[in-house]
């Protein structure tokens, strides 16, 4: 027992390599041009947890059976756990307090409630957005998908490795397990990355990432096997193992700052893991080197001592900086990592040591199981209460008053409590289609016309004044809507896509298999270039630029063209058509900033005002093909929203204190009430 424990003791140089992996995430997550591969720290992370898992279960005394597991599940329950739930509530709280819902945020609650039992990761692969996508950059849980790789390797590796501590043939089976499960893990990533398509899965599920940490397991296990923890360090000799050291270390530099988004695990993860272990191998015995001196030294074993709560931490900071004041300057980002580094060490200190180390907690492995499922259940319904009341604790306008700024139309039950709007769902091909309707009203179902409308996201939008306008005049209305799908959008010249016209195209035999003479098809859209996204901002003097150039001119046109002759069989039929006229565009979203926290942030640097002439020189060519195709076709018009929504010289979001937007251009529940007066009229009067 005692050369057992001899051969195991304290590595600083593991820590060091943990410090190297954690600050080049950090860095990475602060600014990505300043470590561009830096994201594959996590992969060093990977074989550096495979490699210590071995040791320390190797290191204590073998058990066999349900002992065995107990005390592998309670050990690491121990040291994951405490400090992982902490950290998600008080994300939850603070995201609670200052995160609105909206589509940069939707998947966020979801991914935090699934952390608390290792599964973020799944739910990220099943979302549709890479690592490096805004939505996900946004999500303050988005980081915990390699905790949940890591959880769910440890679920599988004591039932692959405990064999490993009864020595012998014990040993051998134990090996050949492991190396079957690493080989088939990288022979599935390769094939991932072979197929194309499949950046997103293979990023994130556990499947294409086991063979990092069961590569980390293989080196401890030939390291053991072949006698390299028996014999004492050696301090010189080191002239031929100085080149390697050079050459992991340089391979090492080499993932951290090539590394390609798209390209991990495989090809990019090759080279974090394979300098991983050369350096672990290398530095186990020789120990006196600049390489292991450096990688020891007390700043690098600090760091790495705080490696897990640091990279718990440092991800919820930047998100929130993001959300709220920003996190460009180098004053936000200096600001941000010193709050990181001071809620790592609270961490590390009140939580992750003395729940680790400590006395205190229950007295047999079972009871840590229990104790430890038992705290991860009740975090997790802490959290979606959190969800639930958002409302009632936000900072934030938009959480407070949620009907204002939300199309959901939430508040017509309560305004109009004995009738309702039946909704239904219709198949259609590439895009969401519902049909609403008045369910049981005072005065019968009401007028027999159908209102289609066709479009965008923009078209979904309007949901609160289509219900409202269904309560109130009855008929039915049948709602198709694609993101970035606009019938007769007047953008096609910024791209074509594919997906759009296939949408189009099925809506449109859905409605001409359904329309008939008297029902109006509504076809809304973003029709000029937006100024700022959830995200992010654009040059207006560009927008106009464009707007102006030769391939707009040309594509809109065509467009025209092209409307004209899907529409006519609808027109000639009786059915009239209402073309939505360009809506003002804003300079920065109001939803980031309409609060006293956000104000200041990077994305409102613009303001979210704009003049009136500035959006009707935006608008004017387009504006004129849409007369054009209206002019073509019997019936046809044109709805104009901007006189509602811009009365004045300057367009502004709000108006006497309420949101007409939600973002830059998209309206909201409030912008969709003061829009349904002059929308009943244009349809009264074209009549």
């Amino acid at each position: 027992m005692q050369e057992r424990q001899s051969r195991h003791t304290y590595v600083p140089h593991i820590d060091g390599l943990r410090a190297v992996a954690v600050l080049s995430v950090i860095l990475y997550h602060l600014k990505a041009s300043w470590l561009p591969g830096g994201f594959t720290g996590v992969d060093v992370f990977f074989v550096i947890s495979g490699f210590v898992v071995s040791a320390s279960v190797d290191r204590l005394p073998a058990l066999g059976g349900w002992q065995g597991l107990l005390r592998f599940y309670a050990r690491r329950i121990r040291r994951i756990v405490p400090a992982l739930v902490v950290c998600l509530l008080i994300t939850a709280l603070l995201s609670a307090f200052f995160i609105p819902e909206s589509w940069l945020s939707e998947t966020s609650d979801k991914t935090g409630r699934r952390a608390f039992f290792g599964l973020s990761n799944w739910v990220l692969a099943a979302t549709g957005n890479d690592y490096f996508s805004p939505r996900t950059e946004f999500n303050p849980y988005t980081h915990t998908w390699s905790l949940g790789v890591e959880e769910q390797f440890y679920l599988l590796f004591p039932l692959l490795f405990l064999a490993w501590s009864r020595g012998g043939r014990g040993r051998a089976v134990s090996l050949g397990l492991i190396a079957v499960a690493t080989v088939a893990s990288l022979a599935y990533a390769l094939r991932l990355a072979g197929q194309g398509g499949q950046e997103i899965q293979s990023f994130y599920i556990t499947t294409t990432r086991f063979w990092q940490l069961g590569a980390g397991v293989l080196l401890y296990q030939v390291m053991t096997l072949a006698g390299r923890f028996d014999a004492v360090p050696v301090a010189r000799g080191l002239s031929w193992r100085s080149p390697l050291l050079l050459l992991a270390v340089s391979v090492l530099g080499y993932g951290l700052w090539a590394a390609r988004p798209g390209h991990s695990p495989w090809p990019d993860g090759l080279w974090p893991v394979a300098s991983t272990l050369m350096l672990l191998g290398l530095l186990q015995r020789h120990r006196q080197g600049w390489t292991a001196r450096a990688l020891a030294s007390p700043p690098m074993v600090w760091v790495g001592r705080l490696s897990y709560s640091l990279y718990l931490w440092h991800w919820p900071v930047f998100v929130l900086f993001r959300w709220t004041v920003g996190l460009e300057t180098a004053l936000e980002g200096a600001t941000a990592v010193a709050l990181v580094f001071a809620l790592a060490w609270l961490s590390w200190r009140w939580v992750e040591q003395p729940l680790r180390h400590g006395a205190r907690g229950p007295r047999t492995n079972g009871r840590w199981v229990l104790l430890g499922l038992l705290v991860l259940v009740l975090g997790a319904g802490l959290q979606s209460v959190l969800v639930k009341h958002q409302r009632h604790i936000s900072f934030s306008t938009v959480s407070r008053h949620p009907l204002d700024w939300y199309p959901y139309a939430k508040g017509l039950k309560k305004e109009v409590p004995d009738c309702r709007v039946v909704e239904s769902s219709i198949p259609v091909v590439g895009g969401q289609a519902r049909l609403l309707q008045r369910g049981d009203c005072p005065g019968g179902s009401g007028a027999a016309q159908v209102l289609f409308v066709a479009g965008d996201s923009h078209a979904l939008v309007y949901n609160e004044l289509l219900r409202r306008k269904v309560v109130q005049d009855g008929g039915q209305v049948r709602l198709y809507g694609s993101g970035g799908c606009a019938l007769a959008g007047m953008q096609a010249w910024r791209g074509p896509n594919p997906a759009c016209g296939v949408y189009t195209r099925n809506v449109l035999e859905d409605i001409q298999a359904t329309a008939r003479a008297g029902d109006v098809l509504f076809l809304p859209g973003l029709r000029i270039p937006r100024l700022a996204e959830q995200y992010q901002l654009f040059d207006a003097a560009q927008v106009s630029a464009d707007l102006a150039s030769p391939a707009a001119v040309e594509g809109r046109a065509a467009e025209v063209v092209a409307a004209i002759e899907q529409l006519r069989p609808l027109a000639e039929r009786g059915v009239r058509i209402v073309l939505e006229a360009p809506k003002p565009v804003l300079p920065a979203p109001p939803y980031r900033c309409s609060d006293a926290f956000n104000r200041h942030n990077p994305i409102c640097i613009n303001g979210m005002q704009i003049p009136r002439a500035e959006v009707e020189a935006m608008r004017a060519p387009v504006l004129d093909s849409l007369r054009q195709v209206a002019a073509a076709l019997p019936g046809a018009s044109v709805w104009d929203p901007l006189p509602t929504l811009c009365p004045g010289e300057v367009c502004q979001p709000d108006e006497d204190g309420r949101p007409l937007y939600f973002d830059a251009d998209h309206l909201s529940g409030y912008g969709n009430r003061v829009l349904l007066p002059d929308f009943r009229s244009h349809l009264q009067a074209e009549r």
